[in-house]
Formats: C-alpha cells, structure tokens, sequence
C-alpha cells in the first residue's frame, strides 16, 4: 500500500505508476506532478479512513432531484471532477440534482467554474470535458 509520506519524495514516474496501482488506469497525461500527488495523498486516506464520512454520503445520496439542472449528459451521480486553477485544486462532486462544490449545491459547470476564476466560462470546458480545457 502506498504512504502518503512516500508521495513527497516520488518523481513523475513513481507518481503515475502509484496512480496506476490504486486507480487500475492510466493517469491522465495532462495532470501536473503538484496535482497528482494531491489527488493521490486524498484518495490514500480516504481509502485508509475508510471513505467519505457516512453522513457526507447520506446527504448527497439524499437531495432530490431537480427538474432545471443543467448536468452534462456524459456525467453520472457519484462523479467527480477536479481541476487545478491558480495553484488551488478545485473538487467538484457529480450528484442527481447538480453539483456539490465547498459544500454547497450548484446548478450548473459553468456557475462553478465564473466562481472560480471570476470570469465568464463554459464549465464542461472548464473542467476539461469537451476535449479543451482551459488554462
């Protein structure tokens, strides 16, 4: 199993094949070795903690559907995205009625992403999920 204290010390390399193993996938190319280590220290200890707290899963499982969200067809509930913006890592949880970032439920991408960098942007090419991505 991997160590989270072991992340620190791992070039690019050991970080992909440390995706790889915990993930059974290829890391995406374009992530940054800053990210990966994030994305991989969060998902060590959640897995050793267990998982999302109980209550946290109650209460996305929990909200109820609603008719004017504007998800993007290709995103399931139980999805999540992540994007890095200014140095800061951006977690965005895919539920039946929208998305959850900070804790608070968002109608739309594009909502999250105008938050996030204060200007105007389509939040699926924000988020890397029409093949552009922004920078």
């Amino acid at each position: 199993m991997i160590c989270v204290a072991d992340l620190e010390t791992m070039d690019r390399a050991a970080l992909v094949a440390a995706w790889s193993e915990l993930f059974g996938t290829p890391a995406p190319r374009a992530m940054s070795r800053v990210f990966l280590r994030q994305f991989l220290a969060f998902e060590v200890q959640c897995r050793q903690q267990g998982g999302l707290p109980k209550g946290v899963k109650i209460a996305l499982e929990a909200r109820p559907p609603r008719k004017d969200v504007s998800a993007t067809p290709a995103l399931k509930a139980g999805g999540r995205l992540i994007r890095e913006w200014n140095g800061v890592t951006h977690v965005v949880d895919v539920t039946g009625t929208g998305f959850v970032w900070k804790g608070e439920t968002w109608r739309s991408l594009s909502a999250i992403a105008r938050e996030i960098t204060g200007a105007h942007w389509s939040g699926p090419r924000f988020f890397g999920l029409n093949g552009k991505q922004g920078s």
